[in-house]
């Protein structure tokens, strides 16, 4: 059985993390988005260190979409170089993991 990836990324707004997130849901590249406003970062940024007031978005995908999902979130990001980390997952409960390679079955071949 396939296995299931999250990817990890960060918006500056939680409106811009739900536009996003929103349409890749609907596309079903991801079974499911997770947004959690009200995060404080600390970065280098072109030589000096940075503080941004951001929202994380976990989206919920199997493995073989994690890169049209990568695509997906860097055509409309509005980050020049955005956090875009694509997590393994070492255990998934597997009710949980059925529903969400039936969720994402329709996006499986491009």
């Amino acid at each position: 059985m396939e296995r299931a990836v999250f990817v990890y990324t960060t918006y500056p707004s939680a409106v811009e993390a739900e536009k996003a997130g929103m349409a890749i849901v609907a596309q079903r590249l991801a079974a499911c988005v997770n947004i959690l406003p009200g995060m404080i970062s600390h970065y280098w940024w072109e030589g000096k260190v940075e503080r941004g007031e951001e929202t994380v978005m976990i989206l919920k995908t199997r493995a073989s979409l994690a890169t049209r999902v990568s695509d997906a979130v860097k055509a409309s990001h509005p980050y020049t170089t955005p956090a875009i980390l694509v997590l393994p997952l070492e255990s998934v409960e597997p009710t949980y993991l059925r529903w969400l390679l039936t969720e994402t079955t329709q996006a499986s071949t491009p």
